[in-house]
């Protein structure tokens, strides 16, 4: 029963609430926000309103995003900005043949992916979420793909390991390679596998070098074809193709510590953690000499020098992502065709719920930049509701603020800046791409 001794503890505490509600909503209504243009990625292809890292551009200025509709199939879109027109290039179960449903079924493009110096665009497939009375060994395995714009075709290469889906594949044509990492997705606990192998693309061939043991680890090719993959704890591997003394064909593999600022990386720094690891953003530049590292929930941007000697990759950290955040979620990180990193990170808010901020941070800043939150210029991009005003499921990922702006309220997966300088952010539901000028970023 309510007792009054309570009652100033109550006005107390009810007045704190009003008081940071209020600040938060005086915060929005003053803060200089990014405008955005949102197009829909056709909902045929992500039924419950999601997607992943699987956003890049090709060399026709195409974007070709990866998407997840759990037990049914995946699809790769094609966005041509140009004419703000999207449409299916490659459906998952037709290409390979097979049309599973439930866990059996291609679910995900999880891929970051990636454009190879032809132009064809490198992708795979992954598991989705079982359900109730199904395995995960229900789930064959993923596949590498490679779309190619110029033919309207798609090579499908075989399954490299049984049960376990495609996280990241990276491309070294000169070389006739694709890099993969697979991810099992055996939750939960310890016991991730995370298989870093070379496939041959003409024989269709794999590699096995390495169980990394790291989820959601990226594969990235420095300027000597060098591969990097995160291992389990805070180590690097490091696989050298055409290491001197080595047979042709079998590589070498170095396991490299790490070091942030001359020092072992720190727990906070979430870049050596044991158990499983944790999500950590990796992109290189184009001329592969510097790679840059954003562990998911850490406010922290680090860069590696790719062109030091020894089995220590140094690090350094380069300043917070957004100033005087204790709590961030980056799953969107990339590297742009001028070497200006761009993440798109997530920070509670209580008027929001997660609030995007896109960052930048080039070579010789002093810190990254936050540019600001991010507003929805054209709110009526798509339907929301039915035609009886009911809402319709999944697409609850925009709201109205009330001073009128509109902004996204959930993770971002992707983001990818293009030739023509645009910076497109990929939101939840539904699953979108949100398009930021570049003249908004100066």
């Amino acid at each position: 029963m309510y007792s009054p001794r309570f009652r100033p503890f109550l006005c107390l505490a009810l007045a704190l609430l009003l008081s940071t509600s209020a600040r938060a909503e005086e915060d929005l209504k003053n803060a200089k926000w990014v405008p955005s243009t949102a197009y829909v990625v056709p909902k045929e292809t992500a039924t419950e309103g999601e997607g992943y890292f699987a956003i890049i551009e090709g060399r026709n200025g195409r974007l070709y995003i990866g998407t997840h509709a759990n037990a049914v199939n995946s699809w790769l879109v094609e966005f041509d900005p140009a004419m703000k027109q999207m449409k299916i290039v490659v459906d998952a179960h037709r290409a390979i043949g097979k049309d599973l449903k439930g866990f059996g079924s291609q679910a995900k493009i999880h891929t970051r992916n990636n454009t190879g110096a032809s132009g064809r665009i490198y992708f795979g497939t992954k598991q989705g979420y079982p359900g109730k009375d199904e395995k995960r060994e229900d789930y064959p395995g993923g596949y590498p793909m490679v779309y190619d714009p110029a033919t309207g075709k798609t090579k499908v290469y075989p399954i490299p390991v049984p049960h376990e889906g495609i996280n990241s594949i990276t491309p070294d044509e000169s070389l006739g390679v694709a890099y993969i990492s697979t991810c099992s997705d055996g939750r939960p606990g310890p016991g991730e596998n995370s298989h870093f192998l070379v496939l041959d693309l003409k024989t269709g061939k794999y590699k096995n070098l390495i169980d990394t043991r790291h989820i959601y680890g990226f594969l990235v090719v420095d300027h000597l074809h060098r591969v990097y993959h995160p291992m389990l704890g805070g180590d690097i591997v490091r696989y050298d193709p055409r290491a001197p003394g080595t047979e042709a064909g079998s590589g070498k593999i170095e396991r490299l510590k790490q070091t942030i600022d001359g020092k072992p990386p720190t727990k906070e720094s979430n870049l050596a953690n044991p158990g499983t690891g944790h999500p950590i953003n990796w992109d290189i530049t184009p001329d592969g000499k510097t790679l840059y590292s954003l562990p998911m929930s850490t406010n922290q941007l680090y860069v590696y020098d790719l062109t030091h000697q020894g089995d220590v990759l140094a690090g350094r950290s380069l300043g917070e992502l957004v100033p005087g955040a204790k709590s961030v979620d980056c799953r969107a990180m990339c590297v742009g065709p001028k070497g200006t990193v761009w993440a798109a990170v997530t920070v509670p808010h209580p008027q929001v719920g997660l609030l995007l901020h896109l960052v930048s941070y080039r070579a010789g800043d002093k810190k990254p930049r936050d540019h600001g939150p991010v507003s929805v210029s054209n709110p009526d991009f798509t339907e929301f509701t039915d035609k009886k005003g009911k809402p319709l499921p999944f697409h609850g990922g925009f709201m109205k603020l009330p001073s009128g702006v509109t902004t996204t309220k959930y993770v971002i997966l992707g983001v990818c800046e293009g030739r023509d300088g645009y910076v497109n952010i990929m939101a939840l539901h539904p699953y979108s791409v949100l398009r930021i000028a570049p003249d908004q970023l100066k």
